[in-house]
């Protein structure tokens, strides 16, 4: 039986494919792609079982043991879940890790249940190779631009209004400080990676002869790190400052690490909320204790506990005091420190209305 195949690895991430993942829930895990839904041929414990058979007894014996495994009601069931996001998305395409046997097998029974679906070749290896190799290449011949300045001065704002820019932080769900950590999990590095390169794909397909723009940010954000050649070229890039005086950027951070992160924090963890919120401050403030000092670290936590305390009865108006003194001791001589090292790079400095006239004109 002859089965439809495809290697166009480009159309499908550009259209956001819907792609059925038959990988063990432990190989989805460590890296898939964005449109795609793990619907395994084989879970965990079994893909272990036939592997060790392999190991042992070779190719045939592995096989096998995998079709007494996944047999009966087992197979069935598989195969009805198949065949229900099949019917939800027409356009579907499978893979495995590799384009081999597993991702076969799945066509050939979904087959006999009456449905073609094409299968990608080369499998997840193939599609993930493909956007490595585009991340690498286009950085080894384009530049960015990057949004910069000091905190609070809502650069992913601008990102996000711009249709050639890419989140950093969207990708990595993290907003790239001690205070933007996310409420869920971060996904794993090579989704992120993932991530970037199918946005860059996506905007530089849509708008082939724009300078992409990214946010300013640490080869790190969260657990997350970005590719060192993508680090690497964000270094060489030229650089727009935002610039806005500091009481306008204290509202703002107030606002976001305050007021907003405690309606998202009530809303997800409900019952629980107030005690999450008030370890998320305490346990961000922590993670810069090192370079605060320990003693510094103390007075802030002091009055950060003060304001927790009372944060319902001056509507969370005290968080702007500790929220002022880490501003303008720690995260300002931060930035201007690592501005002052990228000066000679700096093309244009305004206000948040001239950054953005000056990038849609760029």
């Amino acid at each position: 039986m002859s089965l439809p195949k495809t290697n166009n690895y480009r159309q499908l991430l550009l259209d956001d494919i819907p792609l059925i993942d038959v990988r063990a829930p432990v190989e989805f895990v460590t890296g898939a792609l964005p449109s795609s839904v793990n619907l395994p041929l084989m879970v965990d414990d079994e893909r272990h079982q036939v592997g060790v058979r392999y190991k042992n007894n070779g190719q045939q014996s592995a096989i096998e043991l995998g079709h007494i495994l996944v047999s009966g009601k087992v197979k069935q069931q598989r195969v009805t879940a198949w065949q229900d996001f099949m019917l939800a998305n027409p356009n579907a395409v499978l893979y495995c890790a590799r384009g081999g046997l597993r991702s076969e097998l799945s066509q050939q029974w979904m087959a006999e249940a009456g449905i073609e679906c094409p299968k990608v070749e080369g499998g997840y290896k193939s599609l993930r190779e493909f956007l490595y190799q585009y991340l690498m290449g286009y950085c080894a011949h384009n530049r960015f631009t990057i949004l910069s300045g000091m905190t609070g001065t809502g650069k992913t704002e601008i990102i996000d209004q711009l249709a050639n820019a890419i989140d950093l932080e969207g990708a990595a769900n993290h907003k790239g400080s001690s205070f933007g950590r996310p409420l869920g999990e971060q996904p794993a590095q090579i989704d992120f990676e993932n991530r970037i390169a199918i946005d860059l794909l996506k905007v530089e397909n849509r708008l082939p002869a724009s300078t992409i723009v990214l946010e300013d940010e640490s080869r790190n954000i969260g657990a997350r790190h970005i590719p060192h050649y993508f680090a690497d070229r964000m270094a060489e890039s030229s650089f727009v400052v935002i610039e806005m005086g500091f009481e306008e950027r204290l509202e703002r951070l107030w606002q976001e690490y305050v007021v907003e992160r405690y309606l998202k924090t009530m809303a997800f963890f409900g019952g629980t909320g107030e005690e999450e919120f008030a370890r998320y401050l305490r346990e961000s403030l922590l993670r810069v204790q090192k370079r605060l000092g320990g003693q510094r670290t103390k007075v802030l936590l002091a009055s950060m506990d003060n304001a927790i305390t009372t944060q319902h009865q001056d509507n969370f108006a005290s968080h702007r005091h500790w929220l002022a003194v880490l501003t303008k001791e720690y995260y300002d001589p931060m930035y201007s420190y690592q501005l002052e090292k990228k000066k000679d790079l700096v093309v244009f400095r305004g206000s948040r209305e001239a950054v953005i006239e000056w990038l849609g004109g760029a």
